[in-house]
């Protein structure tokens, strides 16, 4: 189980889980979820993974003539990833329930991550942290 989020400084937090390995077509039908819907163009900022960087990814972006712009956190910097504090957030509340098998943890994981997904102060929250306040501007 594979998972993809997305937060804003606004308090939205979208996601997707993938069963198997996360793809640059996996990525793309993320980024298509993304887009539907939008009122604004999106900024969405990205670590080095190489899906990311895929050419299909690229050309995708470039179709979207400004809808969607991809921004890279330099190398070796978890510490700039949003995505560090959702799962700081998720890793505790799931694991203090303890769950006994592939299927149970990833019911649990969707729970916590629906719930977060109701608390948009929360997810604000993550661009409090020090290192990811750049985001929030």
């Amino acid at each position: 189980m594979n998972l993809i989020s997305a937060v804003s400084a606004r308090g939205d937090f979208r996601f997707m889980v993938q069963e198997g390995n996360v793809t640059a077509e996996v990525f793309i039908e993320f980024l298509k979820r993304l887009l539907r819907g939008a009122e604004q163009s999106i900024m969405l900022v990205v670590d080095g993974h190489p899906i990311h960087k895929a050419k299909s990814v690229k050309t995708f972006v470039e179709q979207q003539q400004g809808r969607l712009q991809l921004v890279f956190l330099p190398p070796y910097a978890p510490q700039l990833n949003l995505d560090e504090q959702v799962w700081g957030y998720i890793k505790p509340r799931v694991a203090k329930q303890m769950p006994e098998n592939k299927i149970e943890l990833k019911k649990l994981v969707q729970s916590a991550m629906h719930r977060l997904q109701k608390l948009p102060d929360v997810v604000k929250s993550f661009f409090r942290h020090p290192e990811c306040q750049y985001a929030g501007e």
